[in-house]
């Protein structure tokens, strides 16, 4: 076997297992498969986090993730694949970044794992074992990186900047209860 066709493997186990996962966690919030609440328990929970409205947050989350995974694990259009699972779990990321980096203590790790690997795999590209390379790579071109990580870094940072705009101004509605409390006390 040559190093380029040991690449071309490497990229499809890579893609395969980061789509998968991708896909699964998608299809948990849409649908409510594997486990998951679907869109209605999602978007409470995004509602709870500080994402709103809730449910389109639920949607957009898992339409990037089972989308986004399903296209990365075909090899299909792996720019925009990468980049949309990667802003989705920089968008859990910072759900989970208060709770440091360890997954055990519901740290960010696992997030930021699945993103920067979408990450890579949308620069490098699906190697030759892919729907990209069979179609030409008419959805895969140099191009589209830079495009892809731009149009996704402006919705992700707009989103995520917005919830923690939010958390910011609940925590501090919290903080002025308390003292109200005290002062009554």
């Amino acid at each position: 076997m040559t190093l380029y066709d040991r690449r071309d493997l490497g990229l499809l186990l890579l893609r395969l297992g980061t789509g998968g996962v991708l896909a699964a966690h998608g299809a948990q919030k849409l649908f409510g498969w594997f486990g998951g609440h679907g869109i209605e328990g999602t978007g409470q929970f995004m509602e709870s986090v500080g994402y709103r409205p809730g449910k389109v947050s639920a949607m957009a989350a898992g339409l990037a993730e089972a989308g986004g995974g399903t296209l990365l694990a075909l090899g299909l259009a792996t720019p925009a694949a990468g980049a949309a699972a990667a802003g989705a779990m920089a968008g859990a990321a910072s759900v989970h970044a208060p709770n440091g980096f360890f997954n055990q203590e519901g740290g960010y790790e696992y997030a930021a794992s699945l993103g920067l690997t979408a990450a890579g795999l949308a620069v490098t590209g699906p190697g030759r074992l892919s729907l990209d390379h069979a179609l030409g790579h008419t959805v895969d071109r140099g191009w589209m990186v830079p495009f892809a990580f731009a149009a996704t870094g402006l919705a992700t940072a707009v989103a995520v900047g917005l919830r923690v705009q939010r958390v910011r101004r609940q925590k501090q509605g919290e903080q002025e209860a308390l003292f109200e409390e005290d002062l009554a006390e």
